[in-house]
């Protein structure tokens, strides 16, 4: 959404009441899954020679460099980042420019560079060296490294004003299938990051964490970008082949709490073709696999690589098996591999190269009156988003409360913007509660928040307080929803509810929609409606389907009035016509980490 076409004119506002927040915890916002220069693909690839130090400057609102010299700057800071740099081959290029670097000058420093840049081309050279154990990717370089992304952590971490967590990622990467997961530490951090070097499964990350734990170092994984697993991802075995236990289960829940849904590479919420019902599940869909071929090789296979479709599987094998290994709370974030997020629309920037006709908002020679796009490729980072961001409701903005509200599941995943998004359940919340000044506190007290447990059931149907409130940089909200997914003669369904429309509209109770408010775009100049939509949507909600024997989960989806893609920001600026082939318009949005109920517990 374009800063100048904002204007603060008088919007929906349900009550007021919903306005009081309460001293219980506050919204945070931040990013877990920055790559800089000590990530090989962002060293050789994009050619980003910017630092974990330079991530933390860009994300409390200072400028840094792009690799192509241009400078990058967001408008707001954000409250806590954490950098996540792939831990395999961990600063094996940045170490060549580094004269404290245990192998800084060695003389077989050129094995590391392929005659291409390209990431095949890199990660060819990398695998090399590595069949012949090359020192050059040895423990001493990785634990140098570790150290020095450890410290800028600790140099950058202001409790209270801004926070940072030591983590890295795991990138697991099997036939271009992604496993990936970043790791966050609660506070110290171990001497070396566990790696895919180290293990080709998951399981022995969870095993490597629960090590560290019982040493008193805390830590969790975030999986990501499950769109790219090839259904691997959330499946009813382990990715060995073997059936999942309820000891399997303890251990990924112990260990991975909660999801990245959204970010960069696209979004993981759900699919179309999971999801036929739900208008909105084609959001942000990457068509094709990253670590392979440019647009040659689309991804067919969708089931175990959703979060939604996690959510629904872990319900069935619940309603089997008496255990769930996906009781997954979300996440967004940007895994950016410039050590910058670009999360806003109308200031988007890729990595190297950055220009539009790279990433597919451009033809070729657009400057020429006579072009067009008539006969363009458009390429695989075309499908792509602006990145995500995580939002965490904690009491403090510090290592030790950020992390705790992640281990409990009480976070949320934006598309970018800074939507808040609140939903709490109960068979016992008051009557009156949204009446109440102090809603928050009762909410607490008789119900539970986004990522509890449902108690057993009481009396009818349980009832849902759900909130969302605007980013007053961006667009306005135009409806507020409620996912619900359950177990029904021992099969999955879903459904979305519309439980707040904008603009004094109340969803058809046939069809659980809210009107049209007719908010719309004026692709001209990417202006928007301005007398439409809502600052803050708000209702209680009770499950009109509601049977005390099924299992179920419900979790809040929130959506803005339509506003540009970045790809149209990007055409407007060149003064030519979107590419035809994207989405000109889209609508942001935020969701909330599930509520589920289990007649059994």
């Amino acid at each position: 959404m374009k800063k100048a076409t904002i204007a603060l004119l008088a919007s929906t506002l349900t009550t007021a009441a919903w306005a009081v927040e309460g001293p219980e915890r506050q919204a945070w916002f931040g990013d877990t899954h920055i790559h800089t220069a000590f990530s090989m693909d962002a060293f050789m690839a994009m050619n980003v020679r910017t630092t974990p130090d330079d991530a933390y400057e860009f994300a409390k609102g200072k400028a840094i460099p792009h690799p192509d010299g241009s400078t990058l700057q967001i408008s707001h800071a954000l409250d806590f980042l954490m950098v996540s740099d792939h831990a395999e081959y961990l600063g094996v290029h940045q170490a060549q420019l580094d004269p404290t670097s245990p192998t800084y000058g060695h003389s077989d420093a050129d094995a590391l560079t392929p005659v291409s840049s390209s990431l095949a081309d890199v990660l060819d050279s990398i695998r090399r060296l590595a069949a012949v154990d090359h020192e050059l990717l040895g423990a001493d370089v990785i634990a140098d490294a570790w150290r020095k992304i450890v410290a800028a952590a600790e140099r950058h971490n202001d409790p209270g004003t801004f926070t940072t967590f030591s983590g890295y990622e795991y990138t697991l990467s099997v036939g271009g299938r992604h496993l990936h997961r970043n790791v966050v530490f609660r506070g110290d951090a171990p001497e070396r990051p566990f790696s895919a070097r180290d293990s080709d499964d998951p399981e022995d990350l969870w095993t490597w964490l629960d090590a560290q734990r019982e040493q008193g170092l805390e830590g969790l994984a975030i999986p990501h970008n499950m769109n790219q697993s090839d259904g691997l991802a959330f499946m009813e075995t382990t990715w060995k082949g073997i059936p999942i236990d309820a000891a399997w289960a303890e251990k990924r829940m112990r260990n991975e709490p909660i999801a990245e849904i959204s970010q960069q590479k696209g979004t993981s919420e759900t699919h179309p073709s999971l999801s036929p019902n739900d208008e909105w599940a084609d959001f942000q869909i990457v068509q094709y696999y990253l670590n392979r071929r440019e647009n040659t090789d689309p991804i067919s296979v969708f089931k175990g690589g959703y979060w939604r479709g996690a959510l629904l599987t872990g319900l069935e094998m619940q309603e089997r098996g008496g255990f769930n290994p996906y009781q997954l709370g979300a996440i967004g974030a940007s895994d950016s591999h410039v050590s910058a997020a670009p999360i806003e629309e109308d200031n988007h920037f890729s990595g190297n190269p950055n220009t539009p006709f790279s990433r597919g908002s451009a033809y070729l020679n657009h400057a020429d009156p006579d072009a067009s796009w008539e006969g363009f490729w458009t390429p695989r980072q075309a499908t792509h988003g602006t990145g995500g961001l995580a939002g965490v409701w904690a009491d403090a903005n510090t290592r030790e409360a950020l992390y705790d509200a992640m281990r409990r599941r009480e976070t949320f995943a934006t598309s970018g913007p800074r939507i808040r998004v609140r939903l709490f359940g109960g068979f016992a919340l008051p009557d009156g509660i949204s009446d109440a000044s102090d809603w928050v506190e009762l909410a607490y007290a008789h119900g539970v928040p986004m990522g509890g447990m449902l108690p057993d059931a009481g009396e009818g149907a349980p009832s849902f307080l759900a909130w969302a409130a605007r980013d007053s940089h961006e667009g306005w909200l135009q409806r507020l929803q409620i996912v619900k997914g359950w177990v029904e003669d021992g099969e999955a369904r879903e459904q979305v509810y519309d439980v707040a429309c904008s603009d004094g509209g109340s969803p058809d109770p046939a069809t659980h929609r809210c009107p049209d408010n007719d908010a719309r775009v004026n692709l001209a100049d990417c202006s928007i409606t301005r007398d439409k939509g809502a600052v803050e949507l708000a209702t209680v909600w009770r499950d009109p389907a509601f049977e005390a024997d099924q299992q179920a989960f419900y979790y809040a989806r929130v959506l803005e009035n339509p506003s540009c893609r970045w790809s149209t920001w990007d055409a407007l600026r060149l003064g030519i016509a979107p590419n035809p082939f994207l989405p000109a318009t889209h609508q942001e949005r935020a969701w909330s980490s599930p509520i589920w109920y289990d007649p059994g517990a």
